[in-house]
This record gives structure tokens, C-alpha cells and sequence, in this order.
């Protein structure tokens, strides 16, 4: 089957892009790390002792950088509907995080103290369509919150991949609620096209 021009567009700017060849050289799983490096290196999110989850973790750029900053020294908790290798220090949990019992072993893992940051780079298989994918999208940026919501400590963080559309002005008021700083990241790695941006929620507040 010959190659759609978006499909050819995407491989010309995948194999041309410097956040690619930086993670090839550096040895990350996917460029993806780059978005979460530039947060932490401004926010200061990830230090050793922390229970962290990682939502949408495969391949595990995410969580390669996030077992590299606590260097055995933390609990690392990550889920995602695909497989992913494993990563030291790592607990790696296989399945959809909208099915109840996937929810309750991710649960089960996490410390009686609760998490101190929840990460989630989900996102939907994109259709293309906004009208679909919008939707589709902010429905998983909701789930992570009600999850962070019901398992942060006191002071915790959150950081997760939300899309500009309907709902988004209502995800950020329902944050604000329950966190003292909120703000909104777009990383340099995150393609400029791309609707994505990352929701950044600082003390927790319960």
C-alpha cells in the first residue's frame, strides 16, 4: 500500500528531528524524554525517596529518566496498555488503565503515604479528527486527575499531557481547586503543530 502524503510528511520530519537523533545518541527510548527533562530542570520535580507513577509509559522515555533521577532510591510505578522493556527499579503493570482491575493493581502498589508526583503522557490512538480526538483525549487527562486526586499526599504534584479544546478551560478550573500552583508547559520537544501541552499542578491540597 503506497504511503499517504501525512504519513510520508511524518517520516521526513520524524527522521530529520534533533530531539530523535539527541535521543539515539543518548541512549532514551524515545524523544518524549526531552519534554519531561525540560520541566524538571525548571520545576525541580524528581528527587530521590519519591513514589512516582507514570501513566502511558511505553516505550519508557519517561520512566528511564524518572529511574535515572532517583537511582534506586524511590518507588517507580508504570502502566501502559503496550509492553514496555524493563527499566531498573521499575514496576511495570500491562493493561488499560480505564479497566477496573488494571486501576486496582496500580493501587495496590502504591505505598499507604500515598504519591508524591503522577505523571501521565497518555493519549489516544489519534483519528485525526478533532472533533473525536479532543474528546478522546481529555477524557484520559480526566482519569489521570481523578487518580492523582485520590492518591497524592499532601504537597504532591502532578504533570499530564492535556489537548487544547472543549474541556480544557473546565479541567483547569477543577485543578486549581485542589492544587495551590497550576500552570500550563508547552516543552520545545512538544511539535509546534501538535495540540498537546502538559498540565503542571503543584501542592496537592486535599
Amino acid at each position: 500500500m503506497p504511503r499517504s502524503k501525512s504519513s510520508k510528511r511524518w517520516l521526513h520530519e520524524h527522521f530529520d528531528d534533533i530531539y530523535v537523533k539527541k535521543a539515539q545518541a543518548e541512549g532514551y527510548r524515545s524523544r518524549a524524554v526531552y519534554k519531561l527533562k525540560e520541566i524538571d530542570e525548571k520545576e525541580h520535580l524528581l528527587k530521590p525517596g519519591m513514589t512516582v507513577v507514570d501513566l502511558g509509559a511505553a516505550p519508557g522515555g519517561w520512566t528511564q529518566y524518572v529511574s535515572e533521577k532517583l537511582d534506586g532510591r524511590g518507588i517507580i510505578i508504570a502502566l501502559d496498555i503496550l509492553p514496555m522493556d524493563a527499566l531498573p527499579d521499575v514496576n511495570f503493570i500491562q493493561g488499560d488503565f480505564r479497566e477496573d482491575s488494571v486501576l486496582q493493581e496500580l493501587t495496590n502498589l502504591v505505598p499507604k503515604q500515598g504519591v508524591d508526583l503522577l505523571l501521565s503522557d497518555m493519549a489516544p490512538n489519534m483519528s485525526g479528527t478533532a472533533a473525536v480526538d479532543i474528546p478522546r483525549a481529555m477524557y484520559l487527562a480526566e482519569l489521570a486527575f481523578d487518580f492523582a486526586s485520590n492518591m497524592l499526599k499532601p504537597g504532591g504534584a502532578m504533570l499530564i499531557k492535556v489537548f487544547h479544546g472543549a474541556g480544557f478551560d473546565e479541567l483547569i478550573k477543577q485543578v486549581r481547586l485542589q492544587f495551590k500552583r497550576v500552570v500550563v508547559r508547552k516543552p520545545s520537544a512538544s511539535r509546534s503543530r501538535s495540540r498537546e501541552t502538559y498540565l503542571l499542578a503543584k501542592d496537592y491540597n486535599l
